[in-house]
């Protein structure tokens, strides 16, 4: 029970002071003049003016309540490693057991993972949450059991009360990492670029570590090679990407005996590869309605140079004007194709016919530069069919058709074959249809398919557009040279810009677009998994390489013609790699090194600025559990061997009762008696006088 003295005077505070005052004036006056009784007579002007103040005497009955000790408990992925794991459990069973035998005093658990989209240990986030639960008056102290690598310092809250650290891990600890220090997010294909990385050694390394270290570098699911390289040193790794698109470059070096973990020594590097410019040769054989769309559709892209030669001129043409007199450019051959045909990513032959312009040895050239990996895409027109075809030519070796010297000339609705609605350059392309369906061609060159994929058709389904691959290069026949009607709008036209763009892009070995292709991406720990074919049967399931090595095997569901897909979702972060038959892919779920791995020597370097202002202490687990003591308030909390929690007192009031400190009447009695004593005193005063 605790009792606490009030007043709740009956009169105004003024008029109270001021009735002091009067009181105190006459009490001096009485002094003066020497009246004996003065001193009664004060009595009896104090008990009024008491009286008036209205003493009470207020009784609360209070409950007292426990103080709270918060303990956080890391168990994000780094207190996995080594024995850190053992230390956590068992120095919180005897922090359980310590708390337990304190009086008055209760323990809060709060347990701390990885944080979400690799944020790390997020264990200052986990106490402010945990104080916000709990009055802050009955915070006695709080207790983190952690490796010292925690992310959010940021999130330190006020506390009421000491903070200590009981670290985990071991002074002997040692860690090697690989580092990348800078990395290019684009690079053009076929030039040289550097990305910067590091091999650092963390901790108490050994001097038998060394001071070099062989790194294993690999790009996509290419064969890796591994170089040696010097530990502790910032190294410039020269790239050259080899396709479009997004390029994954792994570096990885072996696990030491002794160090950590080996999550750390790999880093993933995806780097865009973009071409710088296209070189695109576009040989017309005569002027014709078509040869406007290979030359706008070309010229609209600013990163094609284009390269455009039309005959206009044949050597069979005798007019009598004489040579000087003609403006004409005379067609460079030799530059074209000889010196320079390696230089150019794609040859368009629109419309073209053997003239004795080119030699045959040159399109030899062209042969041999698609067998090396050059595209050829041939628009063919009526010639395609004559006695001057290029299929007469060399480049026959490479053709996926034979002509038949037929020319269907009628109007047909070119239509996707069954390959050809999975096929990537023509899938989908029927939604793109106007109303009505696609506008009519009238013309069509009739070829006998001898190789590669028909993936659209014209009347009575004879090859209309034929892709083939041959060597490590493409050819492409397109056999009508009608396809302008659609970019004109005849009949409603058609997808003439997306289907051409999509043809030279496939011809240009743009990875979206291979018919037969495994690719995944990551959104988080959620992962896409895409298979196209053009196969009819459904591929095989794909086996799934987990960052610790472990396999999964993930089925794949038609989503589209020639689409396969699959969500799964990634039990870990880190580097996963895809495989399908031949068919092989890496993708990075986070970074290849999670936050948590990134620095995992214990230390409490980071946490003494959130310890050091609440008179707490870092104590390593490994030099023994310490003992915990009841401190004052603002004393030191930390010592060798034991640490502290300050006992806060805090209660809960339960009833109150307030009671005057006196009857009203026993204040008018006592002062009443005080004033008749000393009028008695002073009336015997002046009798003896």
């Amino acid at each position: 029970m605790n009792q606490t003295l009030m007043f709740q005077p009956l009169v105004g505070n003024a008029l109270l002071i001021g009735l002091a005052v009067a009181a105190a004036l006459l009490l001096v006056f009485a002094i003066w003049r020497g009246l004996a009784g003065w001193a009664l007579r004060a009595l009896a002007l104090g008990l009024v003016l008491v009286a008036l103040c209205n003493p009470s005497l207020q009784q609360e009955e209070r409950k007292p309540l426990s103080d709270i000790v918060i303990l956080v408990v890391d168990e994000s992925a780094s207190q996995g490693l080594s024995d850190r794991s053992f230390q956590t459990a068992q120095a919180v069973e005897a922090i359980k057991a310590k708390i337990a035998a304190l009086p008055n005093t209760e323990l809060r658990i709060v347990h701390v993972a990885d944080g979400k989209d690799n944020a790390g240990t997020l264990a200052m986030t986990a106490l402010a949450g945990a104080l916000a639960e709990v009055p802050q008056a009955r915070v006695a102290g709080a207790l983190l059991v952690t490796d010292g690598q925690v992310h959010d310092m940021g999130a330190v809250p006020v506390l009421p009360a000491p903070l200590q650290v009981l670290l985990t891990g071991h002074k002997t600890d040692w860690d090697r990492r690989l580092v990348i220090t800078n990395a290019p997010a684009f690079a053009i294909m076929g030039e040289k670029t550097s990305l910067k990385f590091r091999i650092e050694d963390q901790g108490q390394a050994p001097v038998s570590a060394g001071a070099s270290v062989d790194v294993t570098i690999a790009l996509d699911a290419d064969a890796p090679m591994s170089f040696s390289v010097p530990v502790g040193q910032d190294l410039d790794l020269p790239i050259q990407l080899p396709h479009a698109g997004i390029n994954v470059l792994q570096l990885s070096i072996a696990k030491q005996p002794g160090e950590l973990t080996d999550r750390n020594n790999a880093a993933v590097v995806q780097i865009n590869g973009v071409r710088d410019r296209l070189r695109v040769l576009l040989v017309s054989g005569e002027p014709n309605p078509g040869e406007r769309v290979w030359r706008n559709l070309l010229k609209s892209d600013p990163s094609v140079d284009l390269v455009h030669f039309t005959i206009l001129r044949p050597p069979e043409k005798q007019d009598g004007i004489p040579v000087s007199e003609l403006s004409l450019i005379a067609f460079p051959t030799k530059e074209l194709f000889v010196d320079k045909i390696k230089e150019f990513d794609l040859i368009i032959f629109d419309r073209y016919a053997m003239r004795g312009i080119l030699p045959m040895s040159y399109l030899q050239n062209v042969v041999d530069y698609v067998q090396n990996g050059g595209t050829v895409l041939v628009a063919a027109g009526p010639e395609f069919g004559q006695v001057d075809s290029l299929w007469r030519s060399p480049l026959a070796q490479i053709l996926p058709v034979e002509p038949t010297s037929q020319i269907i000339e009628q109007g047909f609705r070119p239509a996707l074959t069954d390959v050809g609605r999975r096929h990537p350059v023509t899938e989908g392309l029927e939604a793109l249809a106007p109303k009505g369906g696609w506008g009519r061609w009238f013309r069509l060159i009739e070829v006998k398919q001898r190789s590669g994929q028909v993936l659209m058709s014209g009347p009575d389904d004879k090859p209309l557009l034929v892709l083939d691959r041959v060597g490590k290069g493409r050819v492409a026949v397109l056999a009508s040279d009608q396809s302008w009607l659609w970019g004109r709008g005849y009949e409603g036209g058609g997808p003439q810009l997306e289907l051409l763009r999509r043809l030279a892009h496939w011809m240009l070995k743009q990875p979206e677009l291979e018919e037969e292709a495994l690719e995944a991406s990551a959104t988080g720990q959620a992962m896409t998994i895409t298979r196209r074919t053009i196969l009819d049967e459904a591929p095989p399931p794909v086996t799934v390489t987990l960052p610790d090595g472990s396999t999964a095997t993930v089925e794949l569901k038609q989503t589209a013609p020639g689409q396969f897909q699959a969500n799964y979702q990634a039990p870990q972060l880190g580097l996963y790699r895809l495989a399908e038959g031949d068919l092989a892919r890496v993708v990075a779920v986070g970074p290849s090194a999670p936050k948590e791995f990134e620095e995992t020597i214990a230390s409490g370097d980071k946490l003494l600025p959130a310890v050091t202002p609440t008179k707490g202490g870092v104590m390593r687990l490994e030099n023994g559990i310490p003992d915990i003591r009841l401190v004052n308030d603002g004393r030191p909390a930390a010592g060798r061997g034991w640490i502290g929690i300050t006992p806060r007192g805090a209660y809960v009031t339960g009833e109150i009762s307030v009671a005057a400190l006196l009857p009203p009447w026993l204040y008018l009695l006592l002062a009443g008696l005080a004033a008749v004593m000393a009028w008695v005193i002073e009336g015997r005063r002046g009798a003896k006088g």
